[in-house]
Parts: structure tokens; sequence; C-alpha cells
């Protein structure tokens, strides 16, 4: 049965919910990023007399409740004492909001210090990812000089993290809502430059007009993506691109501005972009900007993180990726990630028999095509300008080569920043399972008591969060409608939406689990895509995640999440502050909260479920945020809160 949320204590820390006061932890407050203000010392010594005089007043009526409950039970029969016990959660609630409502008093009486807001960035900040080399607005990369290097691989360290709000550009406006926004987008809100645009991906097609920029479904040439697609599909051979099969995630390289993964989605197809940092003309802020799943990342030095055997297809489009370098180890990573019996499909000018009059590029085909033979690949079809090979789906194969790479001995599932591989990985894992004897989307995303036994997860567990994130899902539709899920999110000038009227569309899940947000999310019809992120520190469920047709990543949140600002339309975290509160001496929750502001679109929101005392030190630290936040109580017998905040729209 669902448990209901009902409004408990309510704190706010921002604009238009001010005047609440805020709460420290004082066990831990370098922890959770706050530091004390000094101040007079009698107003503290007033304070503390205050705060000393409500908790007696509210163990005091504590006391006289217990007792108060204790006569009505006694020599009652069971309705009398049902009826009693209600009363009695009644008179709790009255108290806990009396208790709440005396430390507020307690602390304006007492001159209580609030912590100090977190500066706004400089400018040149608009655009920030940590990790990388950030070219801003005022520098040119050609004025830098022919000597100058400039790495867009990621390197993170704790001394390069913003410390300051990273506010959207002077022009920027909401995002159109999807599936609207699939269509066009704001110019302003990306950051863009014409160069970009003539090479590259085989989808980086749109139209930029004044103050908009659309992108046109017959990218692909005068072809168009679908009959690209249908193209695809051929190759594979199914019957028609409109089903897929066994195919549901799918990995895209250098995706252009995502208008395959976007044509995908309609197909009930997952795609994931992946594409290098860009200092402008960015494929992943345009293709989340479009309301498409994409990620930063690169194939040069390390794995991308996501688990081995988790995709049934991986695409390369004129992805501009030397498949013949470094002894074929990026095919390597390429077969890594890919399923038994999965595709890779690979569209190049390369590949075209005029191209392949030129030696040199004889040579590079050469190359790959060995390399591909040594993986155990096999060709399917060959059409124009693009190649689908099938990964082998049986493991013997391995055994029988003349040459190739040789099997790994260490088989490490989790990549998180793991060197590139020359050994081929998964042949000994329980999750080696050819696609077409996997259970076909949706029913594997509910996963049977076979598939859950290779994860180590009892089928009783699993239904019982399935269960659970169900029931919150629709608890969050019912109590936060209108606020977040409304029916009408329509805005003062704005016109009415069309239909399906989704405010939601980009959502970041800090602490996955099972991916029960994700599949309760679908189940309930909301047209989202969920990023499902793993933490380092926490057991590592991305396999199942990904068995369930969903997408992921590991991430240590003490790092800077690899995605451009403003991408997320919601960020959920449940547990999350627990789970970091266990590992002593790592980054405080203002750094957490810091680089969820970044990513976090303006007027987007935040989910927190965590315990009370660590919900209530989490709203002191929005509150340095200008956060507007609420808390809310799940149920009298928990000891878990909701913290719920919005991200206000900071204009210069």
């Amino acid at each position: 049965m669902s448990r209901p949320l009902y409004r408990g204590v309510s704190g706010i820390g921002g604009k238009p919910l001010a005047e609440a006061a805020c709460y420290y932890d004082p066990k831990e407050p370098s922890e959770n990023g706050i530091g004390g203000r000094g101040g007079a010392r009698k107003r503290h010594l007033a304070a503390a007399a205050v705060r000393i005089g409500v908790l007696v007043l509210a163990a005091a009526a504590l006391v006289g409740s217990v007792a108060w409950a204790g006569t009505l039970y006694a020599g009652r029969g069971a309705a009398a004492r049902a009826a009693a016990a209600a009363a009695h959660r009644g008179y709790r609630r009255l108290q806990e909001q009396l208790v709440t409502d005396l430390l507020d008093i307690g602390e304006l009486a007492g001159g209580g210090v609030r912590a100090k807001e977190a500066e706004v960035c400089p400018p040149e900040y608009e655009n920030y990812v940590p990790c990388y080399y950030n070219v801003t607005d005022a520098v040119d990369v050609s004025d830098l000089g022919g000597g100058v290097v400039i790495s867009y691989e990621r390197q993170c360290t704790r001394d390069g993290r913003a410390t300051c709000l990273v506010v959207p550009p002077r022009s920027y406006r909401i995002p159109v809502r999807w599936p609207s926004g699939k269509g066009f987008i704001w110019k302003d809100n990306v950051r863009i430059s014409g160069q970009e645009f003539s090479s590259g991906s085989l989808f980086k097609r749109m139209m930029v007009e004044e103050d908009q920029i659309s992108f046109p479904s017959d990218a692909h040439m005068a072809d168009g993506v679908e009959d690209y697609a249908h193209q695809i599909a051929e190759m594979i051979g199914l019957r028609n691109e409109f089903n897929f099969n066994e195919v549901r995630t799918v990995l895209d390289i250098e995706c252009g501005f995502g208008t395959f993964g976007a044509h995908l989605f309609e197909r009930d197809l997952l795609t994931m972009c992946i594409a290098n940092y860009e200092a402008s003309g960015s494929q992943v802020q345009i293709t989340l900007e479009r309301g498409i799943p994409a990620m930063i990342g690169s194939f040069a030095k390390k794995q991308l993180p996501y688990p081995y055997l988790s995709f049934d297809m991986v695409h390369c489009a004129k992805c501009n990726i030397e498949w013949d370098k470094n002894d074929g180890i990026f095919l390597v990573e390429v077969n890594r990630l890919l399923r038994p019996g999965g595709y890779f499909v690979w569209t190049s000018n390369l590949n075209t028999h005029r191209a392949l009059r030129d030696k040199e590029n004889q040579k590079k085909w050469t190359a790959i095509r060995d390399f591909a033979e040594g993986l155990c690949w096999e060709m399917l079809s060959q059409q124009d300008e693009t190649i689908v090979w099938k990964k082998t789906n049986k493991r013997d194969c391995y055994t029988s080569r003349k040459s190739g790479p040789e099997l790994c001995g260490h088989d490490p599932e989790s990549p998180y920043h793991q060197q590139l591989n020359p050994c081929i990985s998964g042949t000994r894992s329980q999750r080696w399972i050819p696609i077409e004897h996997r259970t076909t989307w949706p029913s594997q995303a509910r996963q049977n008591s076979t598939e859950l036994d290779i994860h180590g997860v009892h089928s009783e567990v699993f239904a019982d969060d399935t269960s659970s994130w169900d029931s919150m899902v629709r608890n969050y539709w019912s109590l936060l409608s209108p606020l977040i899920f409304s029916d009408h999110p329509k805005r003062p000038g704005d016109e009415d939406p069309q239909p399906p009227f989704n405010m939601l569309r980009n959502v970041l899940d800090m602490n996955a689990h099972f991916g029960g947000l994700n599949a309760a999310l679908l189940k309930a019809g909301r047209s989202v895509w969920v990023m499902n992120v793993v933490p380092t520190n926490a057991p590592n469920y991305l396999p199942l995640i990904f068995d369930r047709g969903f997408i992921g990543v590991q991430h240590d949140w003490c790092e800077a999440f690899p995605s451009y600002p403003r991408t997320y339309d919601m960020v959920h975290a449940d547990g999350l502050l627990s789970l970091e509160k266990s590992h002593k001496h790592r980054c405080s929750t203002l750094d957490i909260f810091l680089e969820v502001d970044r990513i976090l679109r303006p007027e987007g929101w935040v989910i927190i479920r965590d315990t009370a005392p660590l919900i209530e030190a989490a709203r002191s630290v929005v509150t340095q945020l200008r956060w507007d936040a609420r808390i809310l109580d799940l149920d009298i017998a928990s000891d878990e809160k909701l913290l719920v905040c919005q991200k206000p729209f900071i204009r210069k």
C-alpha cells in the first residue's frame, strides 16, 4: 500500500519562500560545508537560553502526550485504542510543528546566523565544465598560438573545482518542453560557432534562425534519418525499422546533435550519445538541450564508465575515430561494451569504392578488417558508406582463432578510471548471454528470478524495491503537483501547452540502486529518460541497470559530472547523504550541491530522500545556493524525510 506523504516541517532557503531559519549539524560542520560566523557573546547566550527553553518545553510536551495517551489505552477496547493511537499521532504532528515554530522564533530572537550565500561566478564560467581546459568567450583558440597544445582529456583535481554559482547567459531562456524541444531549441541557450558544423558526425545538420535552432528530420543527406535507420535495420536482417527486436540500448559515438538518437527513441530504443569535450559547438550540450541522453566521453586513454556487455549496438557515423590506430584498441573497447551478438555500425567516407582506390585508405581498411576478424566479428553487410559487424555469441570462437587479442586474465566489471585494455573482456561473466536469447523490451525491465540471481539480488528484495518506487513516484506526482508535475505547466505569458504537457525530460538519479526510479517513471507513463548514476562508493548495480534496458554510469560525486552546465531538469538522490557520511575525509556536502547546481537548469528541481538529521543539515547547505527548499515527512513511523528544492532563475 502506498505510504502517504504529508506536509511536515517546512523550511525555505531562497527568496520566494524566505524567512525560515537555517539549521546546522553541530557534530560535523565541515562535513556539511558549513562554517559558523562570530557574533556578540550576549546574542549567543540568549539564543542558547531560548533553545534550552524550547527543548525543555518539547520534552515536557512529549512526556505529557505519552502519559495522556497511556490513560486512553488503559482499560479500553481495540476500537478505542485505535482511536487513541490516531489522536496521539495527530497530537504528535502538532507538537513537531510547535517545536519547529519555536526553534524559528529562537533563531530570530537570538539573531541566528545564516550561512553566507555562495557568490556568482564571473561571465566566463557560463559554460564551465570542470576537469577540462575551458576556453572563455574572451579567448580565441587561434589566438593562443601554434605552440600551445590544448588537452581536452578529463583531468580532475579537487583544487580545480568552482566554488561559485555558474549562472546562465544573459539571454538564456527556459528550454522548450518535450517533445517540441526535440525539434528546436533556443539559440542563446547553447554555445555555438559556425566552424564546428562543417565536419564531424553525419548528423551535424541544423537550421540557425534569429533566436532558435531547428533540426530537420532529413539530416542524412537527401534520404533522411528515417531512411538511414531503415537501411541499418535491413542490413541487420530485420523486417522493418519499426521493430528492432532484441536491440534496446545504443551507444552513439560523436552523435552530431542527437538526431539519430531522437529518431530511435520513437522506436523504443534508448541511445546514449558520447562525444569529446568541445569548447563551443558542443554535440553533448546541444543533444541534452534537445532532451536526448548524452555525456562527455572519449576513447582516447581510458575505458568509458560503463560495464562490459552493456550495449546492444554501437554506432559511429563519421565519428572521426581512427579505428586502425594503436593496434585496434578502440575496437577492443567497442567489443567490451557490446553484448554477445551485438552490432557495430560504422558509416564512413573511407568505406566507399572511390576512397579505397587510395593506397593509404586501403591500408587502413585492411587493418580494420583484420582487427574485426581477430575479435570474432562477422561482417553482415555493406551498403554505400555503411558497414555492419556482429559480435560473436560463441565463446569458443576465441579459442579457435589464429590471431587477435588475448582474453583478459583480470577482468574487472567496474571500469571507472581504468586505462584502455588491449585484451578481450567479459567472456567469463554470467552476463554473457546472446541478445537474441535475452528478454525483450519492455519485459526485460522487470527481470525474472534467474536474471536477478546473476547480480546476487533476491527476487523478493527486487519486488519490494519495485513496489516502493511505484508508490513513491505516485506520491511525487500527487503531492508535488502542480509545482513540478503540473498538467498545465504554463508560465505567465506562455501559450497553452500541447500534450503531453511535460515539464520534465532530463532526469539524473545520483544514487540509482537497482534503477527503481527509472522503472517507476516509465511504468507511470512519464516521457522522461533517466541518467542512472551508481556512486563508486556504493554497491555496483550498474550492470543490472543496463540489463534492465536502462542507461547509466559510475561516478564519484566528489568529482565533477561529465556534462555541461544547465543540462538536467531534475536531480534525485535517495540515501546519497548517508552514503557520503559513511565515508569520511571526502568532499563536503556543499561541494556536491555546487556541482548539482551547475548541471541543473534554472527552475529545475532537486528531490533528496534521507534520514531526518541529514535532511535538516542539507537544508542549511542549500540556503547558500539560494535554492527554494521545503522539508516533507514521508510518514509518521519513518525516520526519513524528503527535501524538495527548486533552483531559482538567477539573472545577471
